[in-house]
């Protein structure tokens, strides 16, 4: 690297320490948009794994999505409501292991519920493994079914890694998606069990150093003709928390960006989800 790349790498690490600062500061003013509808944090372990979401009228998807992440090991579901009205706030505050807070502003203003996510992250996921998704979201990693999260992060951290990345897949059935139904807390991959292989494209963002990944059944659906509009696939989702940190696009990337460094650099290949 020459001198006037360490000059320019310099500098974008220094905007990137103050957007960060500015990030934490947005999500402390937010904190003041959530009510508490459930506190059962005085049950956190120092050990245990956390899981972040924010939920709007979920109440299909939540059965299977609280069961498979517990099968895994997470401890404790922090959730933020977002003005659901079709029984959500309801079932996740009748739930042992869930602390609940609801809100009524909008979820684009806060950076699609980031801001309000990371505020609970800086209160309670400081030292914790902290897994953050969305409801329709299930993590899967290689021997999921026969080691638990628990052991994940045990050899995350044997390895100097504190965080963890993520392919996103969008499962579909055979045949029409119109011709399944689903019911409550049932296995959805039972019906949803294909999904695209190989159209995928990647490239490495300069500023924020992680994978802009594109591709799968959305991009080659809804996005043939412009495939660079296609949404992102990669995720950081999994991260032992730090009250200093950010995500900055919702889980798709961090700050401080070395956490983005998910992928292997020197042609192999790194553990995943």
């Amino acid at each position: 690297m020459g001198r006037g790349e360490r000059i320019s790498d310099l500098a974008m690490a220094y905007r990137l320490r103050w957007k960060r600062r500015r990030l934490l500061w947005r999500s402390f003013r937010k904190r003041r948009q959530l009510r508490c509808v459930r506190d059962e944090t005085a049950q956190i372990r120092p050990d245990d794994i956390l899981c972040f979401s924010t939920v709007r009228n979920e109440a299909l998807r939540l059965p299977y999505f609280l069961a498979h992440h517990r099968n895994l090991g997470v401890r404790h579901f922090l959730m933020v409501d977002n003005a659901s009205d079709d029984g959500t706030r309801e079932y996740l505050a009748a739930q042992p292991d869930v602390s609940l807070w609801s809100t009524g502003h909008s979820y684009k203003l806060s950076r699609f519920g980031v801001d309000w996510l990371t505020w609970l992250q800086m209160k309670y996921g400081h030292g914790h493994w902290c897994l953050t998704l969305d409801a329709d979201e299930c993590l899967i990693y290689p021997y999921h079914d026969t080691r638990a999260l628990p052991a994940l992060c045990d050899w995350l951290e044997g390895q100097k890694r504190r965080s963890f990345g993520a392919l996103m897949l969008d499962m579909y059935p055979q045949g029409r998606l119109s011709e399944y139904t689903y019911q409550a807390g049932t296995d959805p991959f039972q019906a949803l069990c294909w999904f695209d292989a190989g159209n995928y494209a990647m490239r490495r963002k300069a500023d924020l150093q992680n994978l802009w990944i594109q591709g799968g059944p959305r991009a080659r659906m809804f996005f043939a003709s412009d495939p660079r509009r296609a949404p992102t696939m990669g995720k950081v989702p999994l991260v032992k928390w730090n009250r200093r940190y950010a995500y900055v696009s919702s889980a798709h990337a961090l700050l401080p960006r070395r956490l983005n460094h998910v992928y292997d650099t020197s042609g192999g290949e790194l553990t995943s989800g």
